[in-house]
């Protein structure tokens, strides 16, 4: 939905009549993911996708029809072995997408306003969970990952909003039924954050793995021979030479945020880790051998830290898989925050 955004934004504006379709379940080798949004126009112009182009002419056909009846409608496709191979895949599989009018253009101003606070949210990078009834008054529900809910399902809202919590927390959006109704939780996550503290050799892989897995990347080191993006072939998205506690006191370190320190160097590494140890970040892995770690753990007992929040560091960071090379310990680093990003 976030790559939509703004040629749904422009439809809006000049007030022309759109429809949604999203992906609610897929089986077999379906060609995008749960979750997955369209935006579709009355002069037929496409925003995003639903199935990589297999699909995409007959669920156009339906959303002509639902912005001229306003009746939301859900649709159950086959991808064909032969159609799967055109689109990429090895095999086929099977898709439902529900198609309805864009929320923002209905009647109802709660559903208008229900949309504004979706829109915004993403804009401004923030989590949420959409749920959708499927049926009956199609109504939406946006909860907030951490407290706090926009539309009301009468006595069902608390039970919904707590399972579209612990859907957010699998980061998995789904179908489910709660009384008897079908619901869709499409879960918004924040776009996962790794932050490097030190622009090492190994920075410069760990940043080219970490984009290929989606993760944003900020990559923090006080010394400018290192902190230059020329020696990065994958540029970080943030690169910065200021000291790390300077830079990290305006980041917004939440659960969708990694960190790794490569420095080895305390003057470095300590006024970070003094910040991501009483942070909500989900991973903090540190380099150095055992006499480093026992060294930096007694650093941090001395300055105050408890055993359970210096307990937090994962050192030597990354997975044990054997490797020696840069980027063979890069690999290893970045296996470890997938792990972590999971719970594994």
């Amino acid at each position: 939905m976030h790559d939509i955004l703004p040629k749904l934004s422009e439809w809006l504006e000049a007030d022309e009549p759109c429809a949604l379709a999203t992906v609610i379940e897929t089986w077999g080798s379906a060609p995008r993911g749960v979750g997955s949004v369209m935006g579709v126009n009355r002069d037929m112009q496409v925003a995003g996708s639903v199935s990589g182009g297999c699909i995409e002419g007959a669920v156009i056909d339906e959303a002509l029809q639902v912005m001229d009846t306003g009746i939301p409608r859900e649709i159950g496709y086959g991808v064909t072995h032969e159609t799967a191979w055109s689109v990429g895949l090895t095999c086929g599989g099977k898709v439902r997408v529900f198609v309805e009018p864009h929320p923002a253009r209905a009647a109802d101003p709660a559903a208008r306003e229900l949309w504004q606070a979706l829109a915004t949210a993403l804009n401004a990078k923030q989590p949420k969970i959409l749920v959708t009834r499927l049926e009956s008054d199609f109504a939406h529900l946006l909860v907030d990952p951490h407290d706090g809910v926009v539309g009301d399902f009468g006595s069902d809202t608390d039970a919904v909003a707590e399972s579209a919590r612990t859907a957010y927390r699998e980061r998995r959006s789904s179908v489910q039924e709660i009384n008897g109704q079908r619901l869709f939780f499409q879960v918004f996550a924040r776009r996962d954050h790794l932050l490097i503290v030190g622009a090492a050799h190994i920075t410069v892989h760990l940043v080219a793995l970490a984009h290929e897995v989606g993760f944003e990347t900020t990559v923090i080191d006080p010394r400018q021979v290192f902190a230059d993006e020329k020696r990065f072939p994958v540029p970080p998205d943030h690169l910065t030479n200021e000291w790390p506690d300077t830079v990290l006191a305006d980041i917004d370190l939440n659960e969708d945020t990694y960190s790794v320190l490569l420095t080895h160097d305390p003057k470095i590494d300590d006024p970070a880790l003094h910040i991501l140890l009483r942070s909500a970040v989900s991973y903090i892995g540190a380099l150095g051998s055992k006499k480093t770690q026992a060294a930096r753990n007694a650093r941090l007992a001395e300055a105050g830290f408890t055993e359970a929040e210096i307990g937090r560091i994962s050192g030597p960071a990354g997975l044990p898989l054997g490797g020696r090379a840069p980027v063979e310990i890069a690999l290893s680093i970045i296996a470890e925050v997938v792990q972590a990003k999971y719970g594994r």
